[in-house]
Order: structure tokens, then C-alpha cells, then sequence
């Protein structure tokens, strides 16, 4: 179970005063999980709910793991929801996620950093309505650049550094992978 003082601290204590949209972000997961009673639960939709997000570097340090997101048509990094009983903490969340979606082989030697906290708008789906997801970004390293895509995806790809635009990577993304080049 992921104890919400120690995520509390984790996120009070990333900074990067360059960028103010994550600022803000950082002040939306702050005050959610001061103020929810269930701020990892997927079926918290107000204001929304933690989910963990992989940035992957590919062992040269070279491009960025993507996955093209079935549910959203996007490219994306892979991620998703915490999973109750499951996930010891947010950055296993991301993990987990990126071995499910994408099969990344991710060096275990390297902890996992938080790059990036991002809140965004997830579109009404089915029995879901619109809701926020409090992102928290944490950087990898792949230990090899194989990789296989999971029935949750439509493709996977290793994006260059230079490529950004080609797959219309949300700016937050961009500045995560940034900071993750920076370890």
C-alpha cells in the first residue's frame, strides 16, 4: 500500500522553477491528496486521481520509449493506474505499467527519479466521466531497446530527442524527458 505522507514529501520536494505548468500541477496532486479520501482509487473522478507514467531512455541515451495509446490515439509515454495491494509506490506503478504495456526491460540498478508531474483531462468514456489524472513522470533506463506491445497499445516506438514534433508530444512530456537526460 502507498503510504500518502511519503508521496506528500516526494512531490513537495521536486523542483524546477523554470516551469510553471508543472508548479501548478505540482500544487493540484498536493492539494488532492491533502483533501480526497481516495486519491489513488481509479474510480475517484473529483477532482481525479495519481497515475504513474514510465519515461524510458533508450540504453544510448539516445530517444525515449512511446507508446501510440489505443484509448486516446495518442502518443504517449506509457502509464496508468495505481493498482491497489499491488504497487508499494508510484514509481512501481510506472514501472509496472511500462513492463505491461510495452515489455521494456528497465535497469533495476538505476532508482527510478521523478521528472515531471503533469494533470490533464482524460475525455468521458463509458461508465467514466471526464476526470483529471495527477501524473507523476519518473525516469528509466532500458536495459536492452526490444520491446513488445501489449493488446493496450497500437505501436511502440524509440522516439529521438530531435522527433518530438513528428509525434506531437505534449510539452510537459518533453521537458520530463529532459530532466531524465540530466541524471
Amino acid at each position: 500500500m502507498i503510504d500518502i505522507p511519503s508521496l506528500v514529501l516526494l512531490i513537495s520536494e521536486w523542483r524546477d522553477p523554470s516551469d510553471g505548468e508543472a508548479q501548478k500541477s505540482q500544487e493540484l496532486c498536493l492539494g488532492m491528496l491533502r483533501e480526497t479520501p481516495c486519491p489513488l482509487a481509479r474510480d475517484q473522478f473529483t477532482p481525479g486521481h495519481i497515475t504513474g507514467t514510465a519515461c524510458i531512455l533508450h540504453p544510448s541515451r539516445s530517444s525515449v520509449l512511446l507508446v501510440h495509446h489505443k484509448k486516446l490515439n495518442r502518443w504517449l509515454l506509457p502509464g496508468g493506474h495505481v493498482e491497489s495491494g499491488l504497487d508499494r509506490c508510484v514509481s512501481e506503478t510506472a514501472r509496472r505499467e511500462a513492463e505491461e504495456e510495452a515489455g521494456a526491460q528497465i535497469d533495476t540498478a538505476l532508482p527510478p527519479m521523478l521528472v515531471g508531474i503533469d494533470v490533464h483531462g482524460i475525455p468521458a468514456r463509458k461508465k467514466e466521466p471526464f476526470h483529471l489524472h495527477h501524473d507523476l513522470i519518473f525516469g528509466f533506463r532500458a536495459l536492452s531497446e526490444s520491446f513488445t506491445a501489449s493488446d493496450e497499445v497500437r505501436g511502440l516506438v524509440w522516439c529521438a530527442l530531435d522527433q518530438f514534433d513528428n509525434y506531437q508530444l505534449p510539452a510537459p512530456i518533453q521537458r520530463a524527458v529532459m530532466r531524465s537526460l540530466q541524471r
